[in-house]
């Protein structure tokens, strides 16, 4: 793991299945006693808040949210007894949607938008003083049926123009943000610079890329509009290629103009095996040389493969949180960190096998800073320490 000047432990150390005791040891050390024998025992109100200490440093944390599963009449009335919308509002100052800005969620026929639930998260984050993102115009999968079944190489252009013209529009001078395209670069699909094959690809060609970018500055031009992407942490053979792509796409808009301000760096991240390094790291400043920022839009860690009970998971997903966000919000291009949720009662990992863990043992995964009880946990102490570490102090509102 790349070195960046602070005192740091290899996975290895953290994750080795016979060492657990000894895993949970370092960390202890690393962390303060309080962060794996009782980090519930800790404030995260206030001041204490992760909210709190990102603002204090010029940072935006944030997390995907589940409008649904807010409280906002009972919060707007300053009644809300819900957990779930106390922690949200307390700990994040940006939000992005999980699903419900999504092709999928708004498009129920071709001739009608469903902005139900996203803009019931909008005034939630209005009511909270947060930001938004916005997640995404453009994507492959969550599209409705319709789409696929009417979509052809003849009206698929007005097709995206006009979603897009559309949805960006309605939340106009709003977001912080849009991932304008999500996840278009998969270098196995064999296509030229590393394309992925998506219905737009098919339908439209290379150029639905530049069309997306250029309809969303149109509409909303007050967004910074971003390249969403996952699987470019890591500098295995496979994920060192794709992040390679995604720089010369990234290039290549770049040269010809294409309105876009930031890159995604998803951070799905694995408690086991390799972990993000030196080639993140290069990725960010090239990213920054064609001055762009990064953000950090997804992260979350998976734990299907660490033996032993949930103070080993907590361990584990805590060692990644620090070591990651100590790499990355090093950099002075990286204001922005969001976890895909924040409580492991709703994270998409628990939910993704339905009733079916993916652990040995049967139990529920904890990838993100609050459990199933939304208690703190590890995670929560290590995102927290790692957000103080970051370069910059700041005395009025977090940047940008």
């Amino acid at each position: 793991m790349t070195d960046t000047g602070k005192s740091r432990f290899t996975r290895r150390q953290f994750c080795g299945n016979s060492a657990i005791l000894g895993c949970l040891g370092a960390l202890t050390g690393r962390l303060g006693a309080w962060a794996v024998d009782s980090p519930s025992a800790i404030s995260t109100n206030g001041a204490g808040s992760l909210r709190a200490h990102a603002a204090a440093r010029g940072l935006l944390y944030g997390t995907a949210v589940m409008p649904q599963l807010l409280d906002i009449d009972g919060f707007a009335a300053g009644k809300t007894a819900d957990p779930y919308t106390q922690l949200i509002a307390k700990q994040a100052n940006i939000l992005v949607a999980e699903t419900s800005m999504k092709w999928g969620p708004l498009r129920p026929t071709p001739d009608t938008f469903d902005f139900t639930q996203a803009d019931r998260m909008m005034r939630f984050a209005s009511l909270a003083d947060q930001r938004v993102r916005g997640h995404n115009l453009c994507w492959h999968e969550n599209v409705p049926g319709w789409l696929t079944a009417t979509a052809n190489k003849d009206n698929a252009r007005q097709i995206l123009t006009h979603h897009i013209e559309v949805v960006a529009a309605h939340f106009r001078g709003k977001l912080h943000s849009w991932d304008v395209v999500n996840e278009a670069i998969k270098p196995t699909d064999g296509l030229p610079d590393g394309l992925r094959k998506t219905i737009w690809f098919d339908l439209i060609g290379p150029d639905y890329l530049e069309l997306a970018f250029r309809t969303a500055a149109a509409a909303d031009p007050q967004a910074k509009l971003t390249y969403n992407d996952y699987g470019i942490e890591l500098d295995t053979p496979a994920q060192s290629e794709k992040r390679a792509k995604v720089l010369v796409l990234l290039r290549r808009f770049k040269a010809k103009g294409v309105p876009i301000h930031a890159v995604g760096v998803q951070s799905h991240l694995d408690a086991t095996g390799p972990q993000p390094g030196r080639g993140l790291r290069e990725f960010i400043r090239e990213a920054a040389k064609m001055d762009l920022e990064v953000y950090i839009t997804e992260m979350d860690v998976n734990t299907h493969a660490v033996v032993g009970g949930p103070d080993a998971q907590d361990a584990a997903v805590a060692a990644v949180y620090l070591d990651y966000l100590r790499l990355v919000l090093a950099e002075p291009n990286v204001p922005i960190a969001l976890t895909w949720g924040i409580t492991s009662a709703n994270s998409w990992l628990n939910k993704l096998h339905g009733s079916q863990s993916t652990r040995a043992d049967g139990a529920r995964e904890r990838p993100l800073p609050f459990d199933d009880d939304l208690k703190p946990t590890s995670a929560f102490v290590a995102l927290r320490e790692a957000i103080d570490a970051t370069h910059t102090v700041m005395t009025g509102v977090a940047k940008s």
